[in-house]
């Protein structure tokens, strides 16, 4: 028998504080019945799903990074039939989790690992990982905009957002900016525009943690290099594990 929150860092889903507030999200279940806090799992017995997909121990770490078009769930199973980050990670025969979220309509870097302590340090705010986008907006973009974004705006959550703005290009009815986040709050990059008035036509994440997707096409996923692998660590304080 094992607690609940250890057997998902078990299965590599989260670390076992992030496996806490799954728990309290009611995202997680055993033998198809909301899981509690404190509750123990019988590994040869209890079937545990995390979002309706099933969870099993890991055998080995895996890191990807996918270049995730639009049109698809950051999930790996929906209720609704909708299309997921899993049904193109279908030549992986490990089972991997998403780093964080993006949007359904929202395309890019999008980091998927079964090394839950690692993910959950990584989606931290704590360690204010370096986020690239790259946004249409609507409107003309001014460096008005751009100097309130760096001051920070409320977001719905009652958190205060902020970027760092470059402008790419300047237009009439549209402009397209770059922005570097060190948050990753839901939705941040759309609210942060939204709230200078410029609200987002198209969205790409080009980085995450200085992990990019140069050269692989849209839909497509690569593993990670060691060097990859060993800077993520570095910058969250796992280095050597």
């Amino acid at each position: 028998m094992i607690r609940i929150n250890k057997y998902l860092s078990v299965c590599g889903v989260t670390s076992r504080r992030g496996a806490e507030k799954l728990i309290e999200r009611q995202r997680v279940t055993i033998n198809d019945c909301v899981a509690q806090l404190g509750a123990v799992v019988d590994e040869t017995a209890d079937v545990v799903k995390v979002d309706g997909a099933q969870i099993t121990p890991v055998s080995r770490r895996v890191y990807v990074v996918l270049n995730k078009p639009a049109g698809v769930m950051t999930t790996l199973h929906d209720p609704f039939k909708r299309r997921t980050v899993r049904h193109l990670l279908k030549k992986l025969t490990d089972r991997v989790y998403p780093v964080g979220r993006l949007d359904f309509d929202t395309e890019g870097v999008l980091l998927l690992t079964n090394d839950g302590e690692l993910a959950y340090r990584l989606s931290h705010p704590k360690y204010q990982i370096s986020r690239l986008y790259e946004a249409k907006v609507k409107g003309r973009f001014e460096s008005a905009d751009a100097e309130k974004m760096a001051a920070g705006i409320v977001l719905d959550d009652g958190a205060t957002g902020r970027a760092r703005v470059r402008t790419i290009h300047q237009g009439r009815d549209s402009s397209r900016i770059r922005l570097v986040l060190t948050e990753g709050r839901k939705r941040e990059v759309k609210q942060l525009c939204k709230g200078v008035g410029h609200p987002v036509l198209k969205l790409e994440r080009l980085e995450f943690a200085g992990v990019t997707i140069t050269g692989l096409q849209r839909g497509k996923w690569r593993e990670l290099t060691p060097a990859e692998i060993r800077s993520l660590k570095a910058m969250v304080g796992l280095v050597g594990e």
